[in-house]
C-alpha cells in the first residue's frame, strides 16, 4: 500500500511528549548539497531552494552541518568565527530566510555547535597565541612541554600526538583532533559564558535545537574544573541556559560511548534531550554483515531506557567514517570483511569511509531494508542526504572527505519518476511511520521471530500495536512471531514480499519488510 502525507490529525497526539518525540531529521552538509547558483559550491540559498524535497520525504526536522566562519580544512568543524556564516554559504540574512522558510513547510532547524575545539585561525587563538598575558590565553590549553594525559589523538595515523608546538606562543597546545584545531579549556567560566552568547545568537535567528559535537571530550575539561558528575554538570547548565531562552529548544549530544554510561549525559532528562546512539548503529552493522538479526536484538536489550521526555536517536550513516569503536575486535572485523574488504575503505584503525549504498553492493533492496530496520527502531531516525537515492562516495578523496560526496540532483529527477525507486520505497517508509502514533515511545519490545535473520519489534501504544518485521537475509523467509493476534491490517509491506504467499506465519522476501497493526 502507499502512504498518504501525514496531516497534523494524522500525527501521534503527543500528549506531554516533546515536539521532537516522533521527530524525523534529515542532515544536510550545506557545501554538498545543493547550489543557488547551479555550480558544484553548495549554499544556504540553494539549500532554501530544496526544502520542499525534504518535506516531502517526511523529515519534520532539518540538522545543518557548520556553516560559520572557517578556513574549511575539516569540512567546517575548524571554525575560526562562530558568530557568522561563512562567505561561501551566504549571509546570516540567508540563514534567517532558510529558517523562515524551513517553519512555513513545518520544519524545524537544528544547528551545530562546535565548541570542543576551535581552528587555529580563530580570533581567540590568534590572540592567545602572541600575548601570555592576553584574556584568551585561557581558552586554550597550553603546556610548557607535552604533558601525560589519558585524551589520546582522535585521527591516529594522521596526528602523532595531542600536543603542538607552536612557535609564536612559545609553548604546546592540545589538540585531540588536527593541530589546526586547538582544543578549547571548557574549564574556564569565560569560555562556557562565550558557547551560552553562541547559543544565544543562533537562537535568535530562529533555530529550534542544537547537535553537539565531541560531547566527551568537553566534559573531560570541565571536569578538570568541578570533578562532580564527570564534568556531566556543563550539560546541565548549558541545558537550562537554552531553555531559559526558548522553554521548545532541544540538545543533541554526540555521545560515542558505551551505554552504561548514557544515563548520565541524559541526566534524568536535564542534560542532553537526545543522544546519538553509536551502541546500537554499530550493532546494526554487524546484523546487516552476518545478515542475522541477534546482535541488534542483543543490543536492544543492553541499552538503558531514556528518562521520560528524553530520546535516542538512531542512524545509518553520517558525515564521518562509520566509527566501530563499540564493536569488539573479532565483531569490527567481521564488519570491515563484509562492508570494507581493501584497506583504502578502513581508517583510523576503527571505522570504514564508504557511504552506505556502495557498503550494501549497490543493491537497492538491501539499502530499503537497511533503512526499514532503522525507521524500526525506537526513538528520532536521522535520514543522511543522498541516501534516499542511493548517492555513493569518492574514495579518491582523503580520509572522511570520501562520503561527502555532492547531492545528485539529477538522480532525484530521475527516481521521481519511477513509482519503484529507492525514492520512493524511503518516502513511502518514512511517511507510513508518521502515521503511526506507536512508534513515537522510547522503547520497543523484541520478540522471537522464529527466523535468526528477521527482526521483529513489537511497539505499543495507547490507540494500538505495531509490530515491524525485517529480513535481513536475501533468502524468501517465513517468520513465526511469538506474538501476533489473528487480525490485523499491513499498513507497510515491500512489494516483493506482498507476492510472497504465507503460509502459517509472515512471509518475507529476501531484504523484505512488513509492518503490522492492530487494535
Amino acid at each position: 500500500m502507499s502512504a498518504t502525507e501525514p496531516t497534523a490529525e494524522a500525527r501521534p497526539d503527543r500528549g506531554d511528549a516533546p515536539w521532537y518525540a516522533d521527530a524525523v531529521i534529515y542532515q544536510v552538509d550545506p557545501n554538498r548539497f545543493a547550489a543557488s547558483d547551479g555550480g558544484e559550491q553548495g549554499d544556504l540559498r540553494g539549500l532554501a531552494d530544496r526544502l520542499e524535497h525534504i518535506r516531502d520525504l517526511g523529515a519534520t526536522c532539518l540538522w545543518i552541518l557548520p556553516f560559520y566562519g572557517t578556513p574549511y580544512h575539516d569540512g567546517g568543524y575548524d571554525v575560526s568565527d562562530h558568530r557568522t556564516v561563512d562567505p561561501r554559504f551566504g549571509s546570516i540574512e540567508d540563514l534567517t530566510t532558510l529558517v523562515r522558510r524551513a517553519g512555513d513547510l513545518g520544519l524545524r532547524v537544528m544547528v551545530e555547535l562546535v565548541v570542543q575545539h576551535t581552528s587555529d585561525q580563530h580570533r581567540w587563538f590568534q590572540e592567545a597565541r602572541r600575548d601570555r598575558g592576553s584574556d584568551y590565553r585561557g581558552y586554550y590549553v597550553w603546556a610548557d612541554e607535552p604533558e601525560e594525559t589519558d585524551v589520546e589523538p582522535i585521527f591516529p595515523g594522521v596526528e602523532d600526538s595531542v600536543w603542538a608546538w607552536d612557535e609564536v606562543a612559545g609553548q604546546y597546545y592540545r589538540h585531540a583532533f588536527y593541530a589546526h584545531e586547538p582544543d578549547l579549556d571548557l574549564s574556564q567560566d569565560v569560555v562556557r559564558q562565550e558557547i551560552a552568547e553562541v547559543a544565544d545568537l543562533w537562537l535568535g535567528h530562529g533555530v529550534d535545537g542544537f547537535r553537539i559535537d565531541a560531547v566527551p571530550m568537553i566534559i573531560e575539561r570541565t571536569a578538570t574544573d568541578d570533578p562532580s558528575d564527570e564534568g556531566l554538570w556543563w550539560l546541565e547548565e548549558l541545558r537550562e541556559h537554552v531553555e531559559s531562552r526558548d522553554h521548545d529548544v532541544f540538545l543533541m549530544g554526540e555521545v560515542d560511548e558505551q551505554p552504561e554510561k548514557y544515563a548520565g549525559y541524559f541526566g534524568g532528562n536535564r542534560r542532553l534531550n537526545v543522544i546519538l546512539n553509536f551502541w546500537i548503529n554499530n550493532h546494526l552493522f554487524l546484523a546487516l554483515a552476518r545478515r542475522d538479526a541477534t546482535p541488534l536484538v542483543e543490543a536492544l536489550h543492553a541499552l538503558p531506557e531514556p528518562p521520560p521526555g528524553a530520546r535516542y536517536a538512531n542512524w545509518l550513516r553520517n558525515h564521518d567514517e562509520l566509527d566501530l569503536e563499540r564493536l569488539s575486535d573479532e565483531q569490527r572485523e567481521e564488519v570491515f570483511a563484509a562492508f570494507a574488504p581493501e584497506p583504502e575503505m578502513q581508517i583510523y584503525g576503527r571505522g570504514i569511509r564508504r557511504r552506505l549504498t556502495p557498503m550494501l553492493d549497490g543493491d537497492p533492496r538491501w539499502v530499503a531494508l537497511a533503512h526499514a530496520v532503522m525507521l524500526s527502531l525506537p526513538g528520532i531516525p536521522v535520514l543522511r542526504y543522498g541516501d534516499e537515492v542511493g548517492l555513493g562516495d569518492d574514495l579518491r578523496l582523503p580520509e572522511r572527505t570520501a562520503v561527502r560526496t555532492p547531492m545528485p540532483w539529477r538522480e532525484v529527477t530521475e527516481q521521481e519518476s519511477d513509482p519503484d525507486s529507492l525514492l520512493h520505497r524511503i518516502r513511502e517508509m518514512v511517511r507510513t511511520r508518521r502515521t503511526l502514533p506507536e512508534t513515537a515511545g522510547p522503547t520497543c519490545r523484541p520478540l522471537d521471530s522464529g527466523a535468526p535473520s528477521v527482526l521483529a519489534l513489537r511497539h505499543d501504544g495507547p490507540s494500538g500495536s505495531v509490530l515491524m518485521l525485517a529480513n535481513l537475509s536475501a533468502v524468501t523467509v517465513v517468520a513465526r512471531p511469538s506474538e501476533l493476534p489473528e487480525e490485523y491490517e499491513e499498513v507497510l509491506v515491500d512489494d516483493v514480499s506482498s507476492r510472497t504467499p504465507g503460509r502459517d506465519g509472515v512471509a518475507l522476501a529476501g531484504f523484505g519488510y512488513r509492518w503490522l497493526r492492530w487494535t
